[in-house]
């Protein structure tokens, strides 16, 4: 799967975020204007970077930024270790997005994390596995996350909501310190606003066989990248150094987009930490 982000497109995220003009920032990577604009869209770097400057005037690490701009990729995860947990991508105008499932191996009971553009492909599985869908978690509220939200309620009407928005209703917002069970699985939850206000990322844990915590993180964090934060990014780096890299290395992180990844994965190799 390709990343979410290439190197490109993270140093446009920086340059936004660090509210600086393309000018700007050519000027301390030792380019022109023009040759950053296309790396900015090809992903590909012009042959001589001063990624040091480059990296400094961004906040970025020099290291981490090139290493991505050269190839680097997340090792892949085999999902053979957490047997009850289902990646389902939708695409729409080009771009894909993920909804997960998970259950409970003995009771089947079963939660969706966002929904992607549709429904079909998550209504599908819960046939084909005999599910009892229990619950539907919301990393945000983009509409790319929630399109499939009413035909899933449509179809499973006592589907309880959860959700971090501040115009939900009560009985579907987090509540701090909640833990939710899923048969065996216990799925609690941390607030990672930035992308969003409403952002939240859900823990589930207690896999059989002692499977590693899953992290659903929305788009607050991609492999190698990060959401774009409208606000204070400087903020949205530090709830996800705080919420989501902070957890065990061996944590698997599943984003809204791009490539399964983990906290080891993002400590060591994401530009932006």
């Amino acid at each position: 799967m390709e990343l979410e982000d290439h190197s490109g497109d993270v140093l446009q995220k920086a340059r936004h975020h660090a509210c600086r003009s393309l000018e700007e920032v050519a000027a301390a990577a030792a380019l022109r204007p023009a040759e950053l604009a296309g790396w900015e869209q090809s992903g590909r770097p012009p042959a001589a970077v001063d990624w040091a400057g480059l990296a400094r005037v961004l906040g970025l690490d020099p290291a981490r930024l090139q290493a991505l701009a050269e190839g680097w990729r997340p090792a892949a995860v085999d999902l053979g270790r957490w047997r009850e947990l289902r990646v389902l991508s939708t695409r729409q105008a080009g771009l894909a997005v993920h909804a997960y499932l998970v259950w409970d191996e003995v009771t089947r009971e079963a939660a969706v994390f966002d929904t992607g553009f549709d429904a079909a492909p998550i209504l599908a599985e819960i046939e084909r596995e005999a599910l009892q869908p229990r619950h539907l978690f919301l990393t945000h509220a983009h509409p790319d996350h929630v399109a499939g939200v009413a035909p899933l309620r449509a179809r499973f009407p006592r589907l309880r909501l959860h959700t971090s928005g501040p115009d939900a209703p009560v009985d579907q917002r987090n509540r701090p310190q909640e833990c939710v069970p899923l048969g065996s699985l216990r799925i609690t939850h941390r607030p990672t606003p930035g992308h969003t206000e409403d952002g939240v990322t859900y823990l589930v844990g207690n896999w059989p066989e002692d499977a590693p915590h899953v992290a659903f993180v929305g788009d607050a964090l991609f492999a190698g990248s990060m959401g774009r934060v409208p606000g204070d990014a400087a903020a949205a780096r530090e709830v996800v150094r705080r919420q989501i890299l902070s957890l065990p290395p061996e944590t698997l992180i599943c984003p809204g987009h791009g490539p399964l990844t983990t906290v080891a994965e993002e400590r060591a190799h994401n530009p932006f930490f």
